[in-house]
């Protein structure tokens, strides 16, 4: 099962490190007890899954869903957001329902033996308290459940309402699941990303629609990419792409669009990478558009949000051309040229 996992992962172009290789033994070791009557038969008390945390762009998900290709056809897998959002429609059409939580929990366990969860976050005291019971009950009706999250479960949900409350629901979660942690310090996926083209370096190269868009695909091959209109603060807004992980627009198509301060915020709560491409140099004619931009611009350097640019970094510099807003601009220019580097990447959120 082993080396199965490593050569799917390998069609995938990911090299295993150590950190990588102890996690898909230990994965395949536990599943292995879990799995033997015998010793299941002296175990006191028996995982059902594991939790999986650490630094973004460590392979967690990539690793985790090669896992679970080995050990069950039976398998359903939901970004942390996504399962929050069938969580609330189900809520809504169990508005009368006396108990809608065990109902809902009995829907995932009546049709799923594993459960994967992935990105897992809480930020909202409702879904604190929705969330907390769910996983509850579906260890205890026998789902595996495999989580991946940025942090350790005694981190999650810090200061938030109520927590008191979530964290025992969590502590019953650690007394059943396996908590692992990817460590290491590199994020795979901002290098490949930060090494994807030479157009920082070579102002004559340009890469094409279909270029970036196949790139895309390969680095976030865990995400369902959709490539349409995505929706923020109830609006809808053009872009080219996006999933639950990254956001790709066009400048030209997208800053053009009546957008503000509130749209950006959103974006960067919810979006770990953002794409720009089509870029047009404007002067004061479209001041509203580099007022967009800027106001863009500061937002994502104030969250630390990974911004891939896809030009030069002389000519992204001189994407202003006009002189009313000259000192806004050069400041927005030093945080261009800063967020195009390796070091501010690798430090982003």
């Amino acid at each position: 099962m082993i080396q199965n996992i490593i050569d799917d992962l390998k069609i995938q172009d990911i090299t295993l490190d150590k950190g990588q290789l102890n996690l898909i033994e230990n994965l395949v070791e536990q599943h292995n007890i879990e799995n033997n009557f015998f010793d299941n038969l002296i175990k006191k008390q028996k995982k059902r899954g594991a939790y999986i945390w650490g630094d973004v762009g460590r392979g967690k998900t990539l690793i985790i869903k090669s896992f679970l290709k080995e050990i069950s056809n039976n398998t359903s897998s939901f970004h942390y957001i996504d399962l929050m959002h069938d969580i609330h429609n189900q809520l809504k059409d169990l508005s009368s329902s006396k108990d809608p939580i065990n109902i809902i929990a009995k829907n995932y366990y009546s049709k799923f033996k594993v459960i994967l969860i992935d990105e897992f976050q809480v930020e909202d005291v409702a879904d604190a308290m929705i969330i907390g019971n769910l996983l509850n009950q579906l260890i205890i009706n026998g789902v595996e459940l495999y989580l991946t999250s940025n942090a350790h479960p005694d981190n999650l949900y810090k200061d938030g309402l109520q927590r008191q409350k979530f964290m025992k629901a969590m502590n019953f979660l650690k007394n059943n699941l396996n908590i692992y942690e990817l460590g290491g310090a590199m994020d795979y996926r901002t290098r490949n990303i930060h090494q994807f083209s030479e157009v920082d370096s070579n102002p004559s190269l340009k890469m094409s629609d279909s270029e970036i868009k196949d790139f895309l695909i390969k680095n976030f091959s865990e995400f369902e990419v959709s490539f349409d209109n995505f929706s923020i603060n109830s609006r809808k807004l053009k872009c080219k792409a996006y999933s639950n992980n990254f956001l790709w627009v066009s400048y030209k198509d997208f800053f053009i669009q009546p957008t503000g301060s509130k749209d950006f915020i959103e974006i960067c709560k919810n979006i770990d990478w953002i794409f720009i491409n089509d870029f047009h140099q404007y002067d004061d004619n479209h001041a509203d558009i580099i007022r967009r931009f800027i106001s863009f611009i500061d937002i994502c350097y104030r969250e630390n949000t990974k911004v891939k640019f896809f030009i030069d970094s002389k000519s992204i510099e001189n994407l202003y051309k006009g002189t009313k807003l000259n000192i806004l601009w050069n400041r927005c220019a030093s945080r261009l040229k800063e967020m195009q580097t390796i070091e501010y990447l690798e430090s982003s959120k």
